[in-house]
């Protein structure tokens, strides 16, 4: 066997030091997903561990009014009645800030965030911040609303078009987005800001892309009472203020008789997307965090969708509806890309601004500070 020298050795010696530092890199990242199983235990075992820890909960909520979850909070309370919730809502683009700074000065408050921020999960997710863990039905949820390996699942389905007053449209009502820029409905029109709420700005880049910045120019013309907060058209619409609310929530499930009809008109587009929720891995209460997310993705809880559509697979909608993933106009695998482009967000923010002028107005939540629910 032929010798080897000095310079030999030492090149070998790297390649098995190499080979080693890859096969520990290898290893590193395949610990970073390991698998976890599904939580087994009931909601009534899980309800019991929530309360040896303190039976305490505060979850951080996106939503545009501070009452905006209280019929969560009553559901919650009413399921597991012992406990103690402090539910949160202010808007998405504030609560991700607030919990990065929370955290900068550890002094986190929240247990749970469930936002509208869907770009900031995978983040939170790469630092180390959310939580692995599969709640009791996650395998069910449809595969593009959670994280494969469980730092996040979808929760609910939001979902953003138009609305109008039955009575106050009379025989001719707007049936697409495209009537909206009808003469009829100038001076009739209540939207939320597409350049102050992200998913109101998806749906508005959705209508340039399908009807073209004319259509948009047009739309920008019919002298559109502009509100903060996706609840403030349909406020407008229910007050009698305005005959059609723009870039706000409905159900297709509403009865014949009800005095307001939300769109979506096959053909035309609208977008939905499923609120994404995660525990944080400091959370003071994880044990409450985890009763939280089974209790949301609990058949039950998703058979009371309001708006009929839910995150399960294996959950029929209600209202004789179909999967909202079906729905190739609701534009759900579009949204959470869009979110992740931070640079085309501002884009599209600032070109909106230009045809609607700047926000303005106070936040609809109010303004919560720093550590709101501590």
């Amino acid at each position: 066997m032929a010798s080897l020298n000095r310079r030999q050795i030492l090149a070998a010696g790297a390649v098995a030091i190499g080979g080693a530092a890859l096969s520990s890199s290898l290893v590193s990242q395949a610990g970073a997903a390991t698998w976890v199983p599904e939580e087994t235990k009931t909601l009534d075992e899980l309800y019991q561990a929530a309360l040896a820890e303190g039976g305490k909960l505060v979850v951080y909520a996106g939503g545009d009014t501070p009452t905006q979850q209280d019929a969560t909070k009553a559901a919650f309370l009413a399921r597991f009645p012992a406990m103690s919730m402090t539910m949160v809502v202010d808007y998405s683009k504030f609560h991700n800030v607030r919990i990065d700074n929370q955290r900068a000065t550890n002094t986190l408050v929240p247990d749970v965030v469930q936002l509208q921020t869907l770009q900031d999960f995978p983040r939170w997710k790469s630092q180390g911040r959310l939580l692995q863990y599969k709640p009791a039905g996650f395998g069910a949820v449809y595969d593009n609303f959670k994280d494969a390996t469980g730092y996040w699942t979808g929760i609910q389905i939001i979902n953003f078009s138009f609305m109008y007053d039955v009575a106050a449209a009379g025989a001719t009502p707007p049936q697409t987005p495209q009537d909206l820029v009808a003469a009829a409905w100038k001076g009739q029109i209540a939207s939320s800001y597409p350049h102050d709420d992200d998913a109101v700005l998806y749906l508005f880049k959705l209508y340039a892309e399908t009807y073209g910045w004319d259509w948009i120019a047009k739309l920008a013309a019919q002298d559109i009472q502009f509100g903060r907060g996706t609840h403030s058209p349909g406020v407008a619409v229910n007050a009698k203020q305005k005959v059609i609310g723009l870039g706000a929530a409905g159900t297709l499930t509403a009865p014949s008789t009800a005095a307001t009809k939300w769109i979506a008109a096959t053909g035309h587009p609208f977008m939905a997307w499923a609120q994404r929720a995660a525990i944080l891995t400091d959370a003071k209460h994880p044990a409450a965090a985890k009763l939280y997310l089974n209790w949301q993705l609990s058949v039950a809880r998703q058979q009371a969708a309001w708006n009929g559509w839910c995150v399960r697979t294996d959950v029929q909608p209600n209202g004789g509806l179909a999967p909202i993933w079906t729905y190739p106009n609701a534009n759900v695998s579009g949204f959470p890309p869009f979110m992740a482009d931070r640079a085309e967000v501002e884009h599209w923010r600032q070109t909106f601004a230009l045809y609607f002028g700047e926000v303005k107005g106070d936040p609809s939540p109010g303004w919560l500070g720093l550590h709101p629910g501590a």
